[in-house]
C-alpha cells in the first residue's frame, strides 16, 4: 500500500478478503469483520472509517503487486511473448491462491456509486494497458508479435480474454485449476496475438 501497514491494518484486509469469499462484497461489514477477527468495532474504526477505505486497501495491495510484475517483466530480457505469458501465469496463481481478490477487482459494477473506488479500479486497468502496450510495442519492433493489429487493441484483446477466462473459473466457484487450464488457454492467447511464420 501507498504508506505503510500495521500488523492490525494487515489482519483486517486478510479477514476482509476471507469474509469476501465466503459471503460476497455484500457481506463485508465492519460488524462481520470485527466479529472474526474478535475485537469490537470500536477498534476496527481506529484503523480505518469505513468499509470503502478497507476495500481501497486491498485494491493497493492489487495494484502495487500488479506493478512490481510488470515492471519485473519489463526489465528482464526474454522475447514480449514471454513477458506476456509470464504476466498471465503471475495473475492466475495470485487469484488462485486468493479468490476473493477476483471478486474485488472485477467488481466496478458494484462500485459505480463510490467513485473513489471506481478511480482506483480505473487507475489499475490504467497502469496495466499502458505496461502491456509497452511489451506488445517492443514485441512488434522484433518481428515476434503481429503488426496488422493496432498494440491497444491487441492488448484490450488480451487482457479481456484474461478477464473472461478468470471470471469463468470465478463463476464456476473454482471448479478447474486455474493455474494449469490457464497455461494452456496462454498458448492459444499466444497463437492469436504471436507474428505468423509463413
Amino acid at each position: 500500500m501507498t504508506t505503510e501497514t500495521t500488523d492490525r491494518q494487515k489482519e483486517i484486509i486478510e479477514v476482509s478478503l476471507q469474509i469476501i469469499a465466503e459471503s460476497g462484497i455484500q457481506g463485508l461489514t465492519i460488524k462481520n469483520i470485527a466479529k472474526k477477527v474478535g475485537f469490537t468495532e470500536s477498534a476496527i474504526y481506529r484503523h480505518y472509517e469505513n468499509k470503502i477505505q478497507i476495500l481501497i486497501a486491498i485494491l493497493d495491495f492489487f495494484s502495487e503487486n500488479s506493478i512490481r510484475f510488470f515492471s519485473n517483466e519489463l526489465q528482464k530480457n526474454s522475447t514480449s511473448i514471454s513477458k506476456i505469458e509470464n504476466l498471465y501465469l503471475t495473475h492466475f496463481k495470485s487469484f488462485a491462491s486468493t479468490p476473493s481478490l477476483v471478486a474485488v477487482i472485477f467488481s466496478e459494477e458494484i462500485f459505480r456509486n463510490e467513485t473513489i473506488l471506481v478511480d482506483k479500479v480505473h487507475g489499475i486497468m490504467k497502469n496495466t494497458l499502458l505496461s502491456l502496450t509497452s511489451i506488445i510495442e517492443t514485441g512488434q519492433r522484433n518481428n515476434e508479435i503481429r503488426s496488422d493489429i493496432q498494440p491497444i487493441t491487441l492488448c484490450t484483446i488480451i487482457m479481456g480474454a484474461l478477464r473472461m477466462f478468470v471470471k469463468q473459473w470465478q463463476m464456476s466457484k473454482n471448479s478447474f485449476d486455474l493455474v494449469s487450464k490457464g497455461a494452456e488457454f496462454i498458448q492459444s492467447v499466444k497463437m492469436l496475438v504471436a507474428m505468423k511464420n509463413d
